[in-house]
């Protein structure tokens, strides 16, 4: 089962999730896919068995063949080629890799070359496999890494839980598409319910089964449980906003490890979702 934790921004808690479900779990593969910003590591502290780069294909011009026919820059909806100066001129931030404008020229003037982006790393803590995307710094696009980071995952462990990145742009598209389940993170503020409500449109977009953890809750009243109750959605599991918590959790701490309280809490929630998913009681579009 390929589980799949997202929220609208950073910063609700999504990784405090994702890493206390992977660790009660007891057996499974923890995925970052925040590769902007990857931090489940920081809790986790995986021994790291394997680095591989990850590259994606850029188009090279030969001067010498180009005859300046702009057949490529026609062709790339993109923008990602320009004729300046009579020469083509190659914006690799904007580059799709599709290798289309290398099909269209009529003179072979353009190959392909590798650009590396950034890494994935392999490791494990404990039982739980880890594989961290990392983008390299000024890169524009993750997509590729997140890509590589899921490629096979079902077949390698019996329960994967990706932590995607936040927002609802096409690199979470990316991360979620084929998972059997969909956590929401929520927190109890209006701006957060705001952000709740965009990735419940994405999860329903894209017909997955999901339901949501409120975290950082308060003994007032809790905008993101309100929109719950009123859409119908499934709360798995509510985590009460903690000072100890907090402090746990800046000092990379796994509170499921240290506290038995919050490892019964994230079991409860883990064992909600395979019911949920096995019964087909789940909330979706």
């Amino acid at each position: 089962m390929k589980i799949a934790l997202l929220s609208g921004k950073g910063g609700t808690g999504k990784t405090f999730v994702s890493v206390n479900m992977a660790f009660v779990a007891e057996k499974a593969m923890y995925i970052d896919c925040d590769v902007e910003e990857p931090n489940g590591h920081l809790f986790l502290k995986p021994q790291i068995e394997a680095v591989e780069e990850v590259k994606v294909a850029m188009p090279k011009i030969d001067h010498e063949k180009c005859t300046g026919c702009r057949k490529c820059v026609e062709f790339c909806r993109f923008n990602a080629l320009a004729y300046v100066n009579n020469a083509v001129k190659v914006f690799e931030d904007v580059c799709h890799s599709c290798g289309g404008c290398m099909l269209v020229c009529p003179e072979n003037a353009i190959v392909e070359k590798d650009k590396t982006i950034g890494k994935i790393e392999k490791g494990r803590s404990g039982e739980v496999s880890v594989k961290t995307g990392i983008l390299n710094m000024g890169e524009a696009s993750g997509v590729p890494i997140v890509k590589q980071l899921i490629e096979n995952v079902s077949i390698e462990e019996a329960l994967s839980i990706i932590d995607a990145p936040p927002g609802s742009a096409c690199i979470v598209m990316e991360a979620i598409k084929d998972v059997d389940y969909c956590v929401l993170v929520a927190e109890p503020t209006i701006f957060g319910t705001q952000n709740l409500s965009m990735v419940h449109e994405l999860v329903k977009l894209f017909d997955i089964p999901y339901g949501v953890v409120l975290n950082k809750c308060l003994d007032d009243e809790n905008p993101a449980e309100k929109y719950c109750e009123e859409n119908e959605i499934h709360v798995i599991g509510k985590v009460m906003y903690s000072h100890d918590l907090a402090l746990l959790s800046s000092q990379g701490e796994i509170v499921s490890r240290v506290d038995s309280s919050y490892y019964a809490k994230f079991k409860t929630m883990l064992e909600r979702i395979f019911e949920e998913v096995h019964h087909g009681t789940t909330s979706r579009a």
